[in-house]
């Protein structure tokens, strides 16, 4: 039985096409859900004859794909700039006062902030310009002098700025376990240390920093490193010996030369 091939109508599985594009040259990382895509198809317009034409043209010349310039964070927000207002407490306006040049040239020359001290509502004040190039630059900075305030160094603070996997977190040792009175001033006197020689031996051994701050402790460094020294010092807080700490210590720091 002979079959008129042009009486046959062209409705086949779009999942059986042969590939028309090489996907190697499909640079695209737009990735839609899977609704989107059925809108997309339900109000795309009939005219499939065009979009063949333009695939074929589309193999036929290579088409330049559009590289588009950075925006800064200026023009980002449309012209208009962002503010963050970080507090200074009252036991850190000396350091504040001391250490200011230090604090301003990563973030005026680094950054392309415009900074300032408001002396009314003691905080320091940042915000964006026509030169400021990073949209996260605002935000770095903030966390960069909220480091600061916490008590860590400039020195110590300033790596906020430069490497991205670093973070501060903040706890109490009444978080731990309740403690209070004397109770809570030996757990505190014991993750200090003599001299501060336990707390530079966390330090040293899990490359952190840490600020004792009365019942506060403020840990600075990566997630994985913050861990560790988390960990020694909620087993000082619960009453371990220094010994099987620093014994603890030793090893980490092993495994970490290792490691690195």
């Amino acid at each position: 039985m002979m079959v008129d091939i042009q009486q046959i109508p062209m409705e086949m599985d779009s999942n059986n096409l042969p590939n028309i594009v090489d996907p190697s040259t499909l640079t695209s990382r737009i990735i839609q859900s899977e609704s989107i895509q059925r809108e997309d198809l339900e109000n795309k317009p009939g005219d499939d004859e065009d979009d063949d034409m333009a695939m074929e043209e589309g193999n036929n010349g290579s088409i330049e794909q559009p590289t588009f310039q950075k925006l800064s964070a200026h023009a980002a927000r449309g012209g208009k700039a962002e503010y963050r207002r970080v507090r200074c407490p009252a036991h850190r306006y000396t350091p504040l006062r001391e250490n200011w040049e230090q604090l301003l040239t990563p973030l005026v020359e680094y950054l392309k902030l415009q900074v300032r001290f408001n002396t009314r509502t003691r905080s320091v004040e940042m915000k964006t310009s026509r030169h400021t190039l990073d949209t996260s630059s605002l935000q770095k900075g903030a966390d960069f002098i909220s480091a600061f305030m916490l008590g860590f160094e400039p020195q110590d603070a300033v790596a906020l700025l430069r490497l991205d996997d670093l973070f501060v977190e903040s706890f109490q040792v009444t978080d731990v376990k309740i403690l209070r009175g004397d109770h809570l001033s030996r757990a505190i006197g014991r993750v200090a240390g003599q001299d501060g020689k336990t707390r530079f031996a966390i330090e040293n051994a899990t490359r952190t920093r840490i600020v004792i701050a009365d019942s506060r402790i403020h840990l600075l460094g990566s997630y994985a490193n913050i861990r560790l020294a988390r960990n020694a010092i909620c087993d000082l807080i619960l009453g371990a010996p220094p010994g099987k700490v620093y014994n603890n210590m030793r090893n980490v720091a092993k495994r970490m030369n290792e490691r690195y």
